[in-house]
């Protein structure tokens, strides 16, 4: 019996003894441990449209550490004008080298049909107003430690492009009508590329319709540059009357395009009228 008793006091000794030194290399490690920095680093549009926008909210997070960390959690919400969004996060999982930083990226899509019920109203803004709110979890030697992620800001609305014409130019000129080619030049006003899936519509010269132009696919136009086309089109003096003495005589005449402009699936009205100068 008393051999038990003193097995039990021993094994209770080599506990308690265990205890400590754990408990002592807990405060040892607290004491040596560097708080990990999380800081806001930028927002950017990583693609544009004029149906959607997605948003990259970058963070870089610090470890001042020997010893590499991870990332354990993330809990993160997006809002554009007070209206929630879909947001991705970074994987779980990710690690963040010792004495080292690694970008932490959020993206969120925003499409403009979930924010506003005629989008070209949206489209008519400069800026709209963002705001990020969530927790990030980091997998330390001391257990998970949270940061808070929160950041409002404006991002720039994607604008549309403007297009105008300039001198058409016509040629083939018979009896019953002529060829007249259209020069047509579409700027991207934006800081951003812009995808310009096509331009088409109804055309009018001095008030007769002479038909329909389309441009096709533009594909991506990039930010500030200008794109130029030229659009021929046959021009049936019969049933435009007024265009064709125009057209006979040269000169200046209003020349109007009632159509629309496609952007990542999005169709915008498009209404370009002017007094042109038609040379032969």
């Amino acid at each position: 019996m008393k051999m038990k008793n003193r097995s039990l006091l021993l094994l209770a000794l080599a506990s308690l003894t265990l205890l400590a030194g754990c408990a002592s290399l807990q405060s040892m490690l607290k004491k040596a441990f560097k708080q990990p920095r999380l800081t806001f680093k930028s927002a950017r549009l990583s693609q544009a449209s004029l149906a959607d926008a997605t948003i990259d909210l970058v963070y870089q997070l610090e470890n001042p550490n020997p010893l590499g960390l991870s990332l354990a959690s993330v809990d993160y919400a997006f809002f554009v004008e007070d209206k929630q969004v879909v947001a991705g996060t970074p994987a779980k999982g990710i690690n963040i080298a010792a004495n080292g930083s690694s970008e932490l990226v959020f993206p969120a899509n925003v499409k403009f049909a979930d924010i506003v019920s005629v989008v070209q109203t949206f489209l008519n803004k400069d800026s709209a107003r963002y705001k990020a709110q969530g927790t990030l979890g980091v997998q330390t030697p001391l257990g998970v430690l949270r940061f808070p992620l929160e950041h409002e800001g404006t991002f720039e609305v994607p604008k549309i492009p403007q297009v105008q014409f300039e001198s058409p130019r016509i040629s083939n000129v018979t009896l019953q009508g002529a060829t007249v080619e259209f020069p047509l030049t579409v700027k991207n006003r934006n800081s951003f590329p812009l995808p310009v899936s096509g331009i088409s519509g109804a055309l009018k010269v001095a008030g007769s319709n002479v038909g329909d132009l389309s441009t096709g696919d533009l594909g991506l136009i990039e930010p500030g540059s200008t794109r130029q086309l030229t659009l021929p089109l046959k021009i049936n003096f019969l049933s435009a009357a007024a265009a064709a003495n125009a057209l006979r005589s040269g000169g200046n005449a209003q020349v109007k395009l009632d159509g629309r402009l496609v952007s990542g699936g999005q169709n915008v009205p498009l209404d370009v009228s002017q007094l042109l100068n038609f040379r032969r």
